[in-house]
């Protein structure tokens, strides 16, 4: 059933519509069990409720009590409207956090582009552990290679030594 015809139902039961549409209710309920069943649902409630409030005696009149409800109502919404929202203070240093992870990022990614990228002098290097040890060690980064060189017996260590060649 529509609401409207829910509306009506209800308005006849208060005896609120003109004589003419109360006819054509009173029609329609000779017709309708639907509507029938409605309004007997609708008389039953009423019955249910009717005397509930008598029991329930406010110490002040009605209006009085109504107006401060309203003037409750009114107070909250200006004090809602009067207070900016607070921001905690986690949102406020995530704002700083973000734009800053961001240009250390920037940065971080500048510093290995440049490092990677561009390179005369140090794309090479040669190191030796002990200066009389007679290894070398070669770095070549542009290549990606590192070769290892030993020289044994070291050159001062074979010339006193000739037990190197019964080795052979």
């Amino acid at each position: 059933m529509e609401y409207q015809n829910q509306l009506k139902l209800q308005s006849y039961l208060d005896e609120e519509l003109p004589e003419d549409e109360a006819r054509e209710v009173a029609n329609w309920l000779a017709r309708d069990q639907e509507a029938v069943a409605l309004l007997t649902e609708l008389r039953q409630t009423r019955q249910a409720v009717t005397g509930f409030e008598d029991g329930i005696r406010l110490p002040e009149s009605r209006e009085f009590f109504w107006s401060k409800i309203e003037r409750e109502i009114q107070r909250q919404e200006a004090h809602t409207k009067e207070q900016a929202p607070r921001i905690p203070w986690a949102l406020r240093f995530r704002r700083f956090l973000m734009p800053a992870t961001g240009l250390a990022v920037l940065a971080l990614l500048a510093l290995v582009v440049t490092r990677e990228g561009g390179g005369s002098a140090s794309d090479s290097s040669v190191e030796t552990a002990l200066e009389d040890s007679g290894a070398f060690t070669y770095h070549d980064d542009s290549a990606g290679a590192t070769l290892v060189w030993l020289s044994y017996p070291a050159d001062n260590e074979g010339a006193d030594n000739d037990d190197w060649d019964s080795l052979e």
